[in-house]
């Protein structure tokens, strides 16, 4: 069930939190763990199972830990359990992709081929197994103590707003709130306009920009001219942030509606002026998880200057694999891991002495050149696409120039998409609130414009919606 959907928003939305508000207290965790596996089971169907039973080993694996702490068992018990996390991913993401590399392997060694076998992929894998993950360390790291109510435990790993494609929330920064929340109208008031405004982001913008870029990335190399390829790299890079950007806010915006608070996943990340910073600000939950359970670990910054070169191209390997089983985003993420090793070689240094622009223009060059490996087929697709965008690619005449893909909605989604990658509206606010202080007859101002924006919005997605259009979500195949 996809949150843009008029099931999920005229019908399981509206209902849930009708039942929310009627039952007491101390049936609401229960009913939201019902709704959430409702909800999974309506897209994952027989992989719901698998889902319930990982939530049970991991929610017993806690409280072993728990009971062990400071024992070499504790240590066995959690070496056990992050293994076991870590199988059934390996088992359901990457036994495909490991066969077919094994398979191009075998002929050299003059073996016969294995089987290639046909997994699907149940939904929001990756972000449910790093959820399980932290729980546990955490519990063995005593930075959480272990949930003793199993329905508790299970609405912390079940909870649907980040059930399916995080943000990557952490245990400790919950688990008061599996117990005792609140729901103000205030709360409430900002769980809507946080959800609609991603709504927006994900209708309004990611869906109309994504529609070229699946065109122009499906065409061979020899119809794109560099107008093309830089087209489709600025289409994929804005699409790619307002979908899972939109998604974080629908996510951050449902949890409000509840009385859970969740941390920020996105801080305008095309802003940076850095690859440091843009991972800075970039899917903040994963940069977060990857730093404290893989690369502090590994020993961070600790270690001399080799191994911390070592530990950050691992860590992108890692998060590039994680992303998908394609060598594809394996190069997406070694990428990203060595330009973070050439800041800190010096490239830094350089890049502080340039002007602002300068330093804008390189991060947002790297990052986008880096999504052509991200949203390639293949590792030749995406060459190709390269060598377009270099000029190096003379291509074929073709009746479909850049300005047929331009057509006026595009354009205007382009437009909301760059203004939307800038702080704008923050600014925008902030500079209404100074003019309009209390006591002033524009005091109202700033919420009339945000309520008046937001019915816009909204309308505008529900037109689509009902319109059946192109509704992609790309971070569930993760």
């Amino acid at each position: 069930m996809l949150f843009t959907e008029p099931t999920f928003l005229f019908v399981f939305l509206p209902a849930l939190l009708a039942l929310y508000f009627l039952l007491p207290r101390r049936h609401r965790n229960l009913l939201l763990v019902v709704a959430s596996v409702v909800f999974y089971a309506s897209g994952g169907g027989a992989f719901t199972s698998l889902m319930l039973v990982s939530i049970a080993v991991n929610y017993l694996a806690a409280l072993a830990i728990d009971r062990a702490r400071g024992t070499p068992a504790a240590r066995r018990l959690l070496a056990l359990t992050v293994g076991a996390n870590l199988l059934s991913l390996a088992v359901f993401k990457y036994t495909g992709f490991a066969a077919a590399n094994l398979n191009a392997l075998l002929p050299a060694l003059g073996a016969a081929a294995v089987p290639v076998p046909a997994i699907v992929l149940p939904i929001g894998i990756s972000f449910f197994t790093f959820h399980a993950i932290s729980y546990v360390v955490d519990v063995y790291r005593r930075d959480a103590v272990a949930q003793k109510g199993p329905v508790e435990a299970a609405l912390y790993l079940l909870l649907f707003p980040q059930l399916i494609a995080g943000p990557i929330i952490r245990y400790r920064d919950i688990a008061a709130q599996l117990t005792a929340r609140v729901v103000d109208l205030d709360g409430f008031a900002t769980g809507i306009r946080r959800f609609v405004i991603g709504l927006g982001k994900k209708m309004l913008v990611a869906n109309i920009v994504a529609v070229p870029a699946d065109q122009l990335f499906a065409l061979p190399p020899s119809e794109l001219t560099a107008a093309h390829a830089w087209l489709a790299a600025a289409c994929y890079t804005l699409q790619i942030y307002f979908d899972f950007s939109g998604y974080s806010d629908m996510a951050i915006g449902l949890a409000h509606l509840f009385g859970f608070r969740f941390k920020e996943n996105f801080d305008y990340p095309y802003v940076s002026q850095s690859i440091q910073e843009f991972w800075r600000r970039w899917h903040i939950s994963l940069s977060a998880w990857f730093r404290d359970y893989l690369y502090v670990p590994l020993g961070g910054n600790r270690v001399p200057s080799r191994r911390v070169y070592l530990n950050l191209v691992t860590v992108f390997f890692l998060c590039g694999l994680w992303h998908g089983a394609s060598w594809t985003f394996v190069v997406w993420g070694l990428y990203h891991g060595a330009f973070l090793v050439f800041e800190r070689l010096g490239l830094s240094t350089v890049l502080a002495r340039v002007p602002r622009p300068v330093r804008h223009l390189y991060a947002l060059l790297v990052v986008m050149v880096g999504w052509v490996f991200f949203r390639a087929d293949s590792i030749t697709a995406a060459g190709g696409m390269l060598r377009a965008m270099a000029g190096a690619s003379p291509a074929l005449p073709t009746p479909y120039g850049v300005a047929w893909y331009l057509t006026p909605e595009v354009v205007l989604a382009v437009v909301a998409g760059v203004a939307g990658s800038l702080p704008l509206w923050p600014a925008i606010a902030a500079r209404l609130a100074r003019t309009s202080g209390e006591g002033s007859r524009l005091a109202p101002l700033p919420s009339a414009m945000t309520c008046a924006a937001l019915a816009v919005i909204f309308a505008g997605c529900a037109m689509l919606i009902a319109a059946r259009t192109y509704n992609p979500f790309i971070y569930f195949r993760f």
